[in-house]
């Protein structure tokens, strides 16, 4: 029941919230961050949208956090978007690792009261991204972390079907938050890389570094910020590549293993989590790292420093 109540008081349409209103209610500056690795086909209208928005006044920074060897961050610095290397940022701590430790360190060039992290792969991009996140943000006081939701579309090769992405959602992320954390059973996508969030609750979590970061967040800002605060947008439609079954299967574990830490945090779980994922290779196992490091909150290192 209190999933249903969430659902039905903090579930928003990103059409609540177009550019006019935005620019003319907001009181908080906002920065827009795309994490980005050799996305040259989509980085550029994505961008041209978001720098359309900053000139109608409803963002005040567009960055990009590069991890290319393709032409991605020449196409964004020529557009007009603030571009970071993500290995320039906190070098002192050695290469970035993976895409939650990229959002983390970004924070530290970020300059905006509200933050939105958008995925730079999206096709057909259009401006209700950005706007419908930061619509609970910045039009009541009390949403203090949004996620996006939205339908995928299945693509496979020259062929489209309506719906049928999002398998690592449908088949671990939202049994495990319907089994351990029934309170989020009404989240749509938790693993959606589509948020925003309020810079003081972003700088309280930790950030899980590789691809469990979306499912980490999610949990640490409910846990962090309680269910209130938390808010949905439905974003219409998302299409962006699929990956092979092979493929998704160490994104699963790594989403599995990001909650098992927070039940084992939390005194739910007890028991050595095991830091190998073992995957079939024709005739042999492939042993992949699932050790994956967080980042601690921010605001305990500006503490400690």
């Amino acid at each position: 029941m209190r999933a249903r109540s969430w659902h039905a008081s903090n579930t928003f349409r990103h059409t609540e919230f177009p550019p006019e209103r935005l620019a003319a209610e907001r009181e908080l500056s906002v920065s827009v961050c795309l994490p980005a690795r050799d996305e040259e086909r989509t980085i550029g209208p994505i961008l041209e949208t978001l720098l359309g928005l900053k000139h109608q006044g409803v963002v005040d920074q567009v960055v990009v956090v590069d991890n290319s060897t393709d032409g991605t961050a020449e196409i964004a610095r020529n557009l007009g978007a603030e571009v970071h290397d993500q290995e320039c940022l906190l070098p002192e701590l050695g290469p970035v690792l993976g895409k939650g430790d990229a959002m983390w360190r970004a924070l530290g060039v970020l300059t905006g009261d509200v933050i939105c992290f958008l995925d730079a792969d999206t096709d057909q991009f259009g401006p209700h991204f950005a706007c419908g996140l930061l619509g609970p943000l910045l039009c009541r006081d009390e949403i203090a972390f949004v996620k996006g939701y939205y339908r995928r579309p299945f693509r496979i090769g020259e062929v489209t079907l309506p719906d049928g992405g999002g398998r690592v959602t449908a088949l671990t992320a939202r049994p495990l938050l319907n089994l351990f954390y029934p309170e989020l059973a009404a989240v749509e996508q938790p693993l959606a890389g589509e948020i925003a969030a309020r810079r003081d609750l972003l700088e309280r979590l930790p950030f899980v570094t590789g691809y469990g970061v979306d499912i980490a967040l999610l949990l640490d800002a409910h846990r962090e910020a309680g269910l209130d605060a938390l808010a949905q947008v439905d974003l219409d439609v998302r299409q962006n590549a699929h990956q092979s079954l092979r493929e998704l299967a160490p994104m699963a574990f790594a989403v599995l293993r990001a909650l098992a830490t927070r039940l084992e945090r939390d005194g739910r779980l007890t028991g050595a989590l095991p830091s190998t994922f073992l995957l079939a290779d024709e005739d042999e196992l492939q042993v992949l790292s699932a050790d994956a490091v967080e980042r601690p909150p921010l605001a305990e290192l500006r503490a400690a420093a």
